[in-house]
């Protein structure tokens, strides 16, 4: 049975954070025009720690982060914290929205509204859905695993949430990132009650390599910008507690790492880091990860990816659940391959190309993303 949640965040348990932030030990940064380029900028980095110690307003996100109805519930050995937001659907319309790493629940913050409640923004109530978000295994508020576990063990999980702890017989389900692969295992292994997918990326690999020069040209490229910005995912996925020793006690270290996913994995080519993720909401996305210990957990959870198995389908197999797929396409790292690569991998029945935005898809569009779900779920329904 769910029980009521409510955030809590000890004011000497934040300022022990902030006394951390105001102490830290700047190491030298190279004196290049472009800091990125060897990982979080510093001059970003401090600027972003100022306004943590000086002009962050912790109570304020913490009342925002309690601003939506929101539960924990037992499912096998974990606590899963959830968001259920039932809005004008009124409990017919269920849609599991999964976030990813380095981001959170509240990555959906600016499309909760639009989706449970189109009419306020001019929309038709006919296109709400009831909103269910929970956090990662390992995740923000909910429970710790206590070793790696991964996206189809994930799927599991959340399948039993929607179905047994909330009762809907059948939803819908969306993601990005990891939530895209969680979303993609409820498709495959739980098809009869997951009746369709929605995606902003792409995670399952057909059998066979690239069929022809557009798939291999996408695959040439996707190595080559693994090379120049996929160090993390190795060192996460083979050696992630190397860098929880790293990242433990230490919020300016955790905030860097978080903070240049951002920057590198946005679409930054119309608009500023600081435009498209403001300080305060990025500064709460990460005191998620600092406040709760979850840092080490969600680094785990690459990992868990490899101890499950992968990505990679074997000969024949697919995942034939309805699943559309937004393609936003600033999104630097992880770019939508060829839709024939797609294709055969899952049953697409939807294909849009959005004008912009990045693999923070909620975060950067939320407009463009919420019009794509009701679109999509339209469609479906």
């Amino acid at each position: 049975m769910p029980q009521p949640f409510e955030a809590v965040w000890a004011a000497d348990q934040v300022e022990a954070v902030l006394r951390q932030v105001r102490d830290y030990p700047w190491p030298p940064a190279p004196d290049v025009p472009d800091g990125w380029s060897y990982g979080c900028d510093g001059a970003y980095l401090k600027a972003l720690c100022e306004h943590w110690t000086e002009r962050y307003d912790w109570r304020a996100a913490l009342a925002d982060l309690n601003r939506f109805p929101q539960f924990t519930a037992r499912v096998e050995d974990y606590d899963l914290h959830f968001l259920h937001v039932v809005g004008e659907a009124g409990g017919k319309r269920p849609l599991i929205l999964t976030h990813g790493w380095p981001g959170s629940h509240y990555e959906f913050w600016g499309v909760i509204e639009k989706l449970a409640y189109p009419s306020r923004f001019g929309g038709s109530s006919a296109d709400a859905f009831d909103l269910v978000i929970p956090s990662l295994p390992g995740f923000g508020f909910s429970s710790k695993p206590a070793r790696p576990i991964g996206q189809r063990t994930t799927a599991r999980l959340f399948n039993t949430l929607m179905t047994q702890e909330l009762g809907y017989s059948t939803y819908l389900a969306q993601g990005g990132d990891w939530g895209a692969m969680v979303t993609s295992w409820l498709g495959h292994d739980h098809g009869e009650h997951a009746r369709a997918i929605h995606l902003n990326m792409i995670g399952f690999r057909p059998f066979g390599g690239p069929k022809d020069e557009a798939e291999i040209a996408w695959i040439t490229r996707q190595g080559a910008m693994m090379d120049l910005m996929g160090a993390y995912f190795r060192l996460q996925a083979s050696k992630p507690q190397s860098l929880a020793w790293l990242g433990a006690g230490n919020p300016v270290g955790q905030a860097a790492w978080i903070a240049e996913r951002f920057h590198d994995w946005s679409d930054l080519r119309a608009k500023p880091l600081d435009d498209v993720h403001p300080k305060d909401r990025l500064l709460t996305n990460i005191m998620l990860y600092v406040m709760s210990g979850s840092f080490t957990t969600g680094a785990w959870y690459y990992r868990g990816l490899l101890e499950e198995g992968g990505v990679v389908f074997q000969e024949g197999e697919r995942c034939e659940t309805p699943t559309a797929f937004a393609n936003f396409p600033g999104e630097p790292l992880y770019s939508a391959p060829p839709r024939s690569w797609a294709e055969r991998a899952y049953n697409i029945v939807r294909w849009s190309d959005q004008p912009r935005g990045g693999h923070f898809a909620a975060m950067e569009e939320p407009d463009l993303f919420a019009a794509d779900v009701q679109a999509w779920g339209r469609e479906v329904s």
